[in-house]
């Protein structure tokens, strides 16, 4: 089975520890201490959880649901918060990236422009290769020739083959790098593309022409299509969600630069409202710094941080 290098839990709580401090900190020193969830507890409570990137409609609802119950107290909010983002993320479903160890896996990288996409896609790449898969990317933002040029680099740091042509229709490099994956037995294949949301129907014409090819040449080896999200856009990545949803079918999030961010509460907000699951975590620069999303581990990191 397909394994990605584990992250310590040491690590991950010095990883998340600002998100920690924004989503669960501060609103334990403050509402902790009262004997009884008033309506000025509560009000405390909704701005701090909108505050911290949980979103309006996740925060209201929990303070909803504190407000119409009598059995726990603000000194247990902490271990009720707990339960409530656990169960969150465990409805939005698994975390793990699918794979088939016997045919062609392709994976579909969506996001917008500087969320950190072009070097999720060499880190992946190279987990794949560690564990001796035969990758190909296939260079779909053709019309940026900086991203094409930086994906040629890191794809040979990663040890990864590249179908790129400059300038050229994306569904047709994606076309190509299907056909080469198919005679010459690649085990993965990772398409990059293009991130420009100024002109949002342009986009989506695109992406849905490029998920199109896929369709047609080779259906059943789509394992997931990715969204690249930024940690510390907070409630900008929920929108980017909804747009990259409505052009294709969106499987999955991978959060680029949790480290340091305050904002990590956006997986929770985008676990609830779209079902989505996380299923990568880029933690460093480094190669090695993209890890594996686990919804108990992430949990337990926030409330022990």
């Amino acid at each position: 089975m397909f394994k990605f290098f584990s992250q310590s839990f040491d690590n991950l709580k010095k990883t998340v520890s600002n998100t920690a401090k924004n989503l669960v900190g501060n609103l334990v020193e403050t509402v902790s201490g009262e004997e009884e969830f008033s309506e000025f507890v509560l009000d405390d409570m909704e701005d701090l959880l909108i505050g911290a990137d949980l979103g309006v409609g996740y925060a209201s609802e929990i303070v909803d649901s504190l407000r119409k119950q009598t059995k726990i107290k603000p000194s247990e909010v902490k271990n009720y918060l707990k339960q409530e983002f656990l169960k969150t993320l465990d409805e939005a479903g698994s975390t793990r990236l699918n794979f088939d160890e016997n045919g062609l896996n392709i994976y579909f990288i969506a996001g917008v422009n500087g969320v950190g996409k072009t070097t999720l896609i060499a880190k992946l790449a190279y987990k794949f290769k560690q564990e001796g898969k035969k990758v190909l990317i296939a260079a779909g933002d053709t019309f940026r020739a900086a991203a094409e040029e930086q994906l040629n680099i890191w794809s040979v740091r990663a040890g990864a083959d590249i179908v790129r042509r400059d300038k050229a229709d994306p569904a047709s490099v994606v076309y190509e790098a299907i056909q080469k994956a198919k005679s010459e037995n690649y085990d993965v294949i990772l398409v990059d593309t293009a991130g420009r949301l100024q002109n949002k129907f342009n986009l989506m014409e695109e992406l849905s022409k490029i998920k199109g090819v896929i369709d047609k040449n080779a259906p059943e080896a789509l394992r997931d299509s990715l969204l690249v999200i930024d940690a510390n856009t907070g409630q900008n990545g929920l929108q980017q969600a909804k747009v990259f949803t409505e052009a294709v079918n969106i499987t999955a999030v991978a959060l680029t630069k949790l480290d340091g961010s305050a904002k990590g509460a956006i997986v929770l907000a985008i676990a609830k409202e779209m079902k989505l699951p996380v299923k990568l975590i880029g933690v460093g620069e480094k190669m090695e710094d993209l890890k594996t999303f686990n919804s108990e581990d992430f949990i337990n990191a926030l409330f022990e941080g």
